[in-house]
């Protein structure tokens, strides 16, 4: 009875944070900011980590050029080759960049399969050569693993030792970076290689350079104690192994940034890019080239203007602090919401992790004038393109919500006001799945004509792979039969190619035929707002006339003599139109019923024969925001860069393929 009860109170405390969060606006915008700021921060990671880690490898051989002897006596080769060893760190830090981003376009799988063996054999070599100086310089430099010296070092904090622990961000950058890519690989792969592998290997190379310090300390401002750590004979190999390993540890925060703005898109966030998915097995494993040339560009100019590690590990520290607070505050909350435990626990978390966190912001804000202000830039830039696109791409559709028309207004008073039928089909492509959308009703108003047969045209994204042919679209009436307009929901995959088919129409109008002949007789159709719809997606299209499908529930034809075209009705008879040319033949599954229904429906299919032949138009809706004249600055910036980007993005991917001469575009203003 206790229990009970405290659970009862415990589901009281947790619906009112729910109801609080849910009701507040500013606790939205809050959320909001914070996760903008958080994918910022990732993306200012994805442009600074390829460059501090490629041009680190690249001093590396800076240092082992300066270690050849030259044997020449003339002071002019003398001075060449101290400025080759000057200028070797930054070309070759481009030009291994250039090559990181150009092997992309392979995907994580192919990416990552090309560069296991090296990683294996790099985090091999560390630790055997950590190995090699714990046992050789200082065996019992484990003890230093113990938190008495933390605590040492704390209690003598003084300025020098607190900027200090900028550096230190960048031990866990790997760690961090491997678990923004669940996206990729599995969580338990994750797991099992970082207990098993990276994290014993890390713990020894960090140990060595440790030892080796201890025994060989050097004050000077150049001095790198991994390299130098390593054993003379052995550095030309640890070179080549570091050149290429910083390739791979790049890799990782590429990938997180190509994951972080896929889901991005997802939720409206980020301008219209192409996503090209390089597996159908994983979700998260994208590629988009535009974000990806302009990740490189920013890296080789983050390379070129810099050509100072200090700097950018300034940058990078700053860019994974602040990525780790987003993740404690968002955590937070997935613990208090989504977890269903107790606000004490949420808080905790929250003020324990982020006590940690913030002693750490504080050491990087030291260093802010020195390289962390370029983090800043980058992110301010990205912060203001995905919070414009956001709000624009949320004040649309408000917009087309709110001025929605119902189906009545089209089917009962548009003949009223005059509205006249003409013959043809009209898709009209639209977001939102009930009603009729304003631009199309703005087109009826100023110009009352439609087509005889409408199909309200909307697609829907599904996490899967393929969504099969015969659960793809969703068919329903809008409307009396009488007035032949239809809704048909398109559902794809990450990897389906719908939009891109050029017998796209067909299927369209094949579905519809599907959904006429199957409508009466189906009782596992789904309810929405206006009625019934129905899934459907058969092989009721055949794109080669030459080839028939055979399928003996349904019947179909088109003889192919002196360009006759036949298409098969419900009723068995075959209704041959003459035509100029050879078309696509559209077959109709046959449905059980009597002679009264099918001759119903063998009307309703006559007509959208009659319909097709007549030919398609395709309406999309061109909106322009504007602004009142009375709205702040902020809200004016925000539209002004919206259309900006809407103006200069990758056009909707539904118009790509739509034949122009077919293509209606009604234009509306906004007014926001």
């Amino acid at each position: 009875m206790q229990h009970e009860e405290v659970s009862t109170l415990r589901g009281k405390v947790e619906s009112r944070a729910r109801k609080a969060i849910r009701n507040r606006r500013s606790s939205h915008y809050f959320m909001l900011f914070i996760a903008l700021f958080g994918a910022c921060m990732i993306i200012g990671d994805g442009v600074i980590t390829p460059s501090i880690s490629v041009l680190s490898a690249s001093s590396g051989l800076q240092r082992s050029l300066s270690n050849i002897k030259y044997t020449s006596s003339t002071d002019a080769e003398q001075t060449i080759s101290d400025d080759l060893r000057k200028y070797v760190p930054v070309p070759s830090a481009c030009v291994i960049t250039v090559g990181l981003f150009i092997l992309q376009y392979y995907g994580t799988h192919k990416i990552g399969f090309m560069f296991a063996p090296i990683v294996t054999i790099w985090l091999l070599f560390i630790s055997g050569v950590g190995m090699y100086n714990v046992f050789h310089w200082d065996p019992k430099i484990f003890s230093a693993i113990s938190p008495v010296y933390m605590y040492r070092f704390v209690r003598k904090i003084n300025k020098a030792s607190w900027k200090s622990l900028n550096s230190i961000l960048l031990c866990v950058a790997g760690s961090e970076t491997m678990f923004t890519d669940l996206g990729h690989f599995s969580k338990r792969s994750i797991k099992l290689t970082f207990v098993c592998l990276i994290y014993p290997a890390l713990v020894l190379c960090y140990a060595g350079q440790a030892a080796f310090i201890s025994k060989h300390w050097n004050g000077t401002e150049n001095f790198n104690h991994l390299s130098e750590s390593v054993p003379k004979h052995l550095r030309h190999v640890f070179i080549l192994l570091s050149l290429l390993a910083s390739a791979v540890g790049s890799q990782a925060t590429i990938t997180a940034t190509f994951s972080i703005i896929n889901q991005c898109l997802t939720l409206g966030c980020f301008p219209r890019v192409k996503v090209i998915h390089t597996s159908d097995k994983r979700l998260g494993q994208v590629y988009i080239p535009d974000v990806n040339w302009l990740l490189m560009a920013l890296s080789l100019s983050v390379t070129i203007g810099f050509h100072d590690e200090t700097r950018i590990a300034n940058a990078a520290g700053m860019a994974i602090v602040f990525g780790m607070i987003v993740t404690t505050c968002m955590m937070s909350l997935v613990i208090a919401l989504y977890w269903g435990k107790s606000l004490f626990v949420s808080g905790c978390f929250l003020m324990f992790f982020g006590f940690v966190e913030a002693v750490y912001v504080s050491a990087c804000m030291l260093s802010f004038h020195k390289g962390a202000w370029y983090l800043f830039v980058i992110s301010a830039v990205s912060f203001t393109i995905m919070l414009a696109w956001h709000y624009g791409t949320m004040k649309k559709y408000e917009f087309d919500l709110q001025n929605r028309v119902s189906t009545e207004w089209l089917t009962d008073y548009s003949p009223g006001l005059g509205v006249s039928r003409v013959r043809g089909i009209g898709l009209i492509y639209t977001d939102i799945v009930t009603g009729i959308p304003a631009f199309f009703s703005h087109f009826i108003t100023n110009l009352p004509a439609f087509h005889q047969v409408l199909i309200f045209v909307s697609f829907k994204p599904h996490p899967v792979p393929c969504v099969p042919p015969g659960e793809r679209y969703l068919v329903g009436r809008v409307g009396n039969k009488d007035y032949r307009i239809y809704r048909c929901i398109v559902r794809y995959g990450y990897c389906d190619q719908v939009r891109d088919t050029d017998n796209f129409e067909e299927q369209i109008i094949g579905s519809i035929g599907e959904f006429i002949s199957l409508e009466e007789s189906d009782c596992e159709s789904l309810a929405s707002p206006e009625g019934r719809m129905m899934i459907v997606g058969k092989p009721l299209v055949d794109s080669n006339a030459l080839n028939p499908i055979h399928d003996t529930n349904s019947v179909a034809g088109s003889k192919n003599i002196a360009n006759n075209e036949t298409l098969a009705s419900p009723s068995g008879d075959f209704i041959e139109r003459k035509t100029a040319v050879r078309r696509k033949k559209v077959r109709f599954l046959i449905p059980e019923g009597g002679a009264r229904m099918r001759l119903s429906v063998r009307e309703e299919l006559q007509e959208l024969i009659d319909a097709r032949e007549s030919g398609t138009a395709y309406f999309l809706g061109q909106s322009h925001l504007t602004v009142r004249d009375d709205s702040n600055f902020l809200k004016k910036f925000l539209i002004m860069a919206f259309v900006f980007l809407d103006r200069n993005c990758r056009e909707p991917p539904v118009a790509l393929n739509i034949p122009h001469a077919a293509l209606v575009e009604v234009g509306m203003v906004y007014i926001i």
